[in-house]
């Protein structure tokens, strides 16, 4: 009898930390899917900030599922007209002045996104954060007055990410990342995200204002800010090529 009440307190100890884990998973998951939905359009002004210098990019942007996206420059001049394509796994960029598409192999994924402190990874492997990683609720902690779990995501054996850890905080209510914390493979803080500035868009309140601070430079950011944006855009799998790299606008 002893031995069949301990596997019962065993039993129900294993479902409880599966449960716990499915619901850490479907948090970020929640998280992912209310900020990007199936399809999406938006405007948005980059601004780059150094100790020496600010300098700031408009663009605009499409996206389907988690597999496409594409982000057209329109200001300032020099860079207008340039695009960046992610299609599946792929990365493309279309370069105007020198007329030259380009695809980026994987040894440029950790290269410097338009000069900001995003990088090309960043563009191409979005959705990861649900799929490629295993999931736990650490703690609860407070973000700007927002109650948020705390969650650890640890890369799942041959993931192919470049983080070694990722620290989100992701609000009870509901379901925004507001903090990202990315750690590299030694558990050193590689860069720190936030988000802030809550609007409607599109009928969702969603935070408008994306900042990324990295660890190692002092001085340095890079600020995101979304002008507009519509959800389940309408725009079909047609629109992701290099035929329109070159003539979207």
């Amino acid at each position: 009898m002893k031995t069949l009440k301990l596997s019962l307190i065993t039993l129900f100890v294993l479902s409880s930390i599966f449960v716990f884990a499915q619901d850490a998973k479907q948090i970020v998951k929640t998280a992912y899917e209310r900020n990007n939905g199936k399809s999406s359009y938006t405007e948005m002004t980059m601004k780059i900030v150094r100790p020496t210098y600010e300098r700031s990019i408009s663009m605009k942007a499409w996206s389907l599922g988690t597999e496409y996206s594409m982000v057209y420059i329109t200001a300032p001049a020099k860079e207008k007209g340039q695009v960046s394509m992610k299609r599946d796994k792929e990365m493309w960029s279309w370069q105007p002045t020198i007329n030259r598409m380009i695809k980026l192999p994987p040894s440029m994924m950790m290269q410097s996104w338009m000069g900001s402190d995003f990088t090309n990874d960043d563009l191409i492997n979005q959705s990861s954060i649900v799929d490629a990683y295993t999931h736990k609720i650490i703690g609860s902690e407070n973000i700007d007055g927002k109650e948020c779990y705390k969650l650890e995501l640890i890369p799942l054996e041959n993931a192919n990410v470049v983080w070694g850890k990722l620290l989100l905080w992701i609000t009870k209510d509901t379901n925004d990342i507001v903090k990202s914390e990315y750690y590299d493979e030694d558990d050193y803080l590689t860069k720190t995200e936030t988000a802030k500035d809550f609007k409607t868009m599109d009928g969702k309140n969603i935070p408008t204002v994306f900042t990324t601070i990295p660890a190692d430079k002092p001085g340095n950011k890079t600020i995101l800010i979304m002008s507009d944006i519509k959800f389940d855009y309408d725009v079909d799998e047609s629109l992701f090529t290099q035929q329109n790299m070159k003539k979207v606008r």
